[in-house]
């Protein structure tokens, strides 16, 4: 059994991701790609990687949507890449939790010194990751993020848009916590929105439906004037 370690590049790009395997093959890694959250979501769930090289824009689910997965579920290190340069993006990418972060083009040369780093940093403590079997659990709900399911405390499943869990998934990493509307935005990816855009507004009445026992009164997610949204429940990780 190979004891080099195992990476995982998720780009859309083909023109990156595989050059950059084989230049990470060629100096003593094992690598594994995926073009897109979906297939980078298999992976995780049925292999033990070490870390992830992990592209921002990406269509469907995105960068920043499937880090914040990882990170709900482990330590496993993440690299972003990406050709974003503004420096909100970076902030958000490290607020929810990635490691460092490449801005596209990058240099192989420094791309392969920042992976040696990360993974020194990491030593052995790294276990592999199954993301399938990860629930949150809140009230009396169950969020599974393996199947992006909501469900109640008699077993009914209540399905959730993409959007519905995103922010969802969210709010439940950081409960109790103050997420601004525009924070919210940058981790559903919809930057490009206006100040006046209201799809997180949507989002959240949507789910106050599906959450409160009263959504005109909700006690669940509450709003905070002037701040934002907040998740008003204990999460536990089970």
């Amino acid at each position: 059994m190979s004891d080099k370690p195992n990476l995982l590049v998720i780009d859309d790009d083909r023109d990156i991701r595989e050059p950059l395997a084989k230049y990470l093959v060629q100096n003593g890694y094992n690598v594994k790609t995926a073009e897109d959250a979906k297939a980078g979501r298999a992976i995780l769930a049925g292999s033990a990687i070490d870390l992830v090289l992990l592209d921002v824009m990406m269509p469907g689910e995105d960068g920043l949507a499937l880090l914040s997965f990882i990170r709900s579920t482990s330590k496993l290190p993440v690299i972003l890449l990406t050709a974003r340069v503004e420096e909100m993006d970076k902030i958000v990418g490290l607020e929810i939790g990635a490691d460092d972060y490449v801005t596209k083009p990058f240099s192989p040369r420094e791309l392969l010194a920042r992976v040696k780093a990360l993974l020194r940093r990491a030593g052995d403590s790294q276990q592999p990751i199954r993301v399938e079997d990860e629930v949150l659990a809140f009230d009396s709900w169950i969020l599974k993020l393996g199947g992006m399911e909501l469900v109640d405390d008699r077993g009914i499943v209540h399905p959730l848009s993409t959007g519905e869990f995103k922010l969802l998934h969210a709010l439940a990493l950081r409960p109790k916590q103050v997420l601004s509307r525009d924070h919210l935005l940058d981790i559903m990816h919809s930057r490009e929105a206006g100040p006046f855009d209201r799809s997180i507004d949507n989002h959240v009445s949507r789910l106050r439906k599906k959450l409160e026992r009263n959504p005109r009164d909700p006690n669940l997610i509450k709003t905070v004037w002037g701040g934002g949204y907040m998740l008003n429940a204990e999460v536990r990780r089970l």
